[in-house]
């Protein structure tokens, strides 16, 4: 039977992984989104465990919270990607200075 340690231990490896895309990767833009994606589903994912676990639905009732914070986050972030895409016909991160007024 799946435990609550397996689901806090692929949360925190979920978590791991998001952060190394952050610090491995810091030139694309929609890899540093993607990645901030993945912490954001592995923090949900721990909230989930333990609230079926607790047998408490404030867990799964903050989820939804987070997931709406999230989309609006991906929406304002993928916003900003096409602007920075049509001023500057790049992703890059470190093409972002050149915005500067």
């Amino acid at each position: 039977m799946i435990g609550l340690d397996h689901y806090i231990i692929l949360g925190s490896l979920l978590f791991a992984i998001g952060v190394l895309g952050i610090f491995l990767n810091r030139k694309n833009v929609i890899i540093l989104l993607m990645a901030i994606e993945l912490m954001l589903l592995a923090v949900n994912m721990n909230f989930i465990a333990f609230s079926h676990f607790l047998e408490d639905t404030a867990g799964q009732v903050f989820v939804f919270f987070i997931l709406t914070v999230a989309a609006a986050e991906s929406a304002i972030g993928l916003a900003i990607l096409v602007v920075l895409f049509r001023n500057l016909r790049s992703i890059n991160v470190d093409d972002l200075d050149r915005l500067k007024g």
